[in-house]
Formats: structure tokens, sequence, C-alpha cells
């Protein structure tokens, strides 16, 4: 079992970027110029390391190698985002790894991508990268390749050195969950599960009721073995259970208009674990987005570019306006999922504004608006 901090921390010692790892800063998948450089670096990599796998780490400063993070991603459909746009895809994980010097809100990605046998190419196209092009690594870049590329181990060893360098191991097992309930988290309750005797889960979070159920929120839920957090919020709530076998967590959205909140099911994702020291995770989408009348969106949705606008124009808000821009994200997202279709690219406009502004909720807002719409766009594509 591979201890992924180990790994990236493995990786950054190797080598710089070179045909077999590429590191990055972060991941802009919010527009289609970001989705293209992610995608050419993912076809480049495969094709370069068909009999091995290849890395991209995200969150390490290009120049410097120091470790500083990202937001934390949520991957569970990336892979469609692959399969829309490449012809003969790689398989890719995408996992959010934390580190002792980050905030706990901060992680660093690591995008694993599996060896295959054929070639990737793109299919269709995409910013300025035209279908039937194709890429490999060249040093530390990605560059255009003839479509016929030779079949090549030439890192097979390599990559196999540093992951075997990787693997976990009880002290680390140990470590971690004692730095996950004593430090990490020792200002809110904490649990730990251990599953087939190998596998071990450490959560925390702040409960509380609502109508009889019991939710998380402030949610850090993490798989030690493997240093991979599993899901971290610091707006949306979770339900959690767990037998002998699974552990299910069940994420919510809270939404509503005129300061009436509802929790509403967003998605569910189990692990199973296995004696042989397997285990594998299954999502499954449960989002029904709440109906409103439209001719009262239709206001609401008015007033809140008309906010924009009195931003954009530096006019003071007054306080009731600070509070419908602290919600704005989401009043936004509700009307893009009431057939305001230009509500969604409004929100993508509006992030520089939404990122100065002096209230860090709002910008949080934002990114777990954009989450949301992410994944459900991803779920309609697959």
């Amino acid at each position: 079992m591979i201890n992924k901090r180990l790994l990236i921390r493995n990786l950054l010692a190797h080598n710089d970027e070179c045909s077999f790892y590429d590191k990055k800063r972060q991941l802009n998948l919010h527009t289609k110029e970001g989705k293209a450089k992610f995608l050419k670096h993912i076809c480049a990599l495969s094709n370069s390391n068909p009999s091995n796998n290849s890395y991209i780490v995200v969150g390490v400063e290009d120049e410097s190698n120091e470790i500083v993070g990202d937001d934390f991603f949520d991957d569970s459909h990336i892979q469609n985002l692959v399969n829309a746009f490449l012809e003969n895809p790689p398989k890719i994980q995408y996992e959010n790894v934390p580190f002792p010097n980050l905030p706990k809100e901060r992680v660093v990605g690591l995008v694993t991508i599996r060896p295959k046998s054929k070639p990737s190419f793109f299919k269709k196209n995409i910013h300025t990268i035209p279908a039937q092009t194709s890429f490999i690594r060249v040093g530390s870049n990605s560059i255009p390749s003839e479509y016929k590329i030779p079949y090549s181990k030439q890192n097979l060893e390599t990559v196999l050195r540093i992951e075997n360098n990787s693997r976990n191991s009880i002290a680390h097992t140990l470590d971690s969950v004692i730095d996950f309930v004593n430090n990490r988290h020792k200002d809110m309750p904490s649990k730990y599960k251990v599953f087939r005797e190998l596998f071990v889960i450490c959560w925390s979070g702040i409960t509380k009721k609502i109508r009889d159920k019991q939710f998380f929120s402030r949610v850090d839920i993490e798989l030690v073995n493997e240093q991979i957090k599993l899901f971290y919020s610091a707006q949306d709530v979770v339900t959690i259970s767990f037998d002998e076998s699974s552990f299910t967590i069940t994420e919510y959205v809270p939404l509503g208009l005129n300061d009436k909140t509802s929790y509403y099911p967003l998605e569910e994702q189990k692990l199973t674990f296995f004696d042989n020291g397997y285990y594998k995770i299954e999502t499954q989408m449960l989002f029904e987005p709440p109906q409103y009348n439209r001719k009262m969106l239709f206001h609401i949705y008015n007033a809140g570019l008309s906010l924009l606008a009195k931003m954009q124009k530096e006019i003071a808000l007054t306080d009731r306006e600070k509070k419908d821009l602290e919600n704005l994200p989401y009043t936004l997202m509700l009307c893009f999922f009431n057939g305001f279709e230009e509500a969604k690219q409004k929100l993508i406009e509006a992030k520089p504004l939404l990122k100065q502004t002096q209230r860090s909720e709002v910008y949080t807002n934002f990114k777990e608006a954009m989450r949301v719409l992410r994944k459900v766009k991803y779920n309609k594509d697959s």
C-alpha cells in the first residue's frame, strides 16, 4: 500500500519535471483554456509512459519546489472530462493529500495516470487544440507528436523504485492517527475506525441535529494508510455510516432563498474494503435541485446582477447587500438549475470580484458552488 505523501516527496526529490511526472501550482478547470492544458498534459504523460504510472503533483511552486498546497478538489467525475476529449483515454485518479505544514483546508493534489497500450489523441477540438492532435513528453514539456508513438518502457524501473520506496508502514499509520486526533483536530471531536485489520479511516466534525437527523459540519475525513483526504468542506454537511467492511459518506448541500435553507443530498461516496488489501470507491449522484417560481427567480437573478454591477463600479454596499453578496454564489447556482443558462457563466466571470471582498465567506461560497456545478456537469456527461 503506497503512502501518497511519501510518494509526492519522493517524486519531488527525484528530479525536476520529466517524462513521467509534472508539477503545477494549481489547476484551473473552470475555463476551456485550463481544461485544454490539463488534458494536454494527461495525453502527453500517458503516451510517454504506456508501461508505468505517470503523475501530476498540484500545489507546488515551480521554481522553488516549495509545497504550498491547493484547495480540496473533489474529482469524483473528472474521468468523464478525459473520456469526453481523448480517444483511448487513460484511467486517471485525483487524490487530495494532506501535509503537516499546510492549513487543514489545503492539500496537495496527486493525479495518477495509469498505464495503457494504445496512444491517446484528441478526438474533438478544445480551445487551441484541434482534433486528432497527440502529445508526448520531452523533458518537462508536453509537445505535439505524430499519431504513431513507439511503445516505451524507459521509465518502468525508475517509477517502480519510487513507488516501492513510498510503501506505508505501521509507524506511519500510527503517527498519522495520533497527529489527526491530537494535533490537527484537537478543537473538535475525532474518531477512527479500522477495517479488515488493515485500513484506518479518521474523521472529525461538529455534529448537529436537523429534523432528528445527525449531520457533521466542518468535516475532515482521511484514509490514513494512503494519506488521502476523502472529504473536506467548510460549508456543506455530511452524514456518515459504516459497518465492518464499508464506510459511506453522503454529502448534502444547503440551498434556499430568502433565508429559508434546506439540505439536499448531493452525492454518496462508499468505500468497500476487502481481505486481500484491496478497496474500491463508488460514487452515486443523488442531487435533485429544488425548483422555484420562475417569475420570482427572475427578480432575484436581476438583483444579483445589479449587485455585481455595483461592485464593478466600486459603489459601497449596504449591510443587506453584503448579506446578499454572501449568498450570491448559491443564488446564481439555483438560478442555473432552474433554467437560467447564463447564470453559471455570470458566476464564473464574477470570480475576481468575489475573491477580493473582505468577507472570506463570499469566496468560500463561490468555490463550494463551483464544486457542486462541476460535479453535476460531470455526472450528466457520464
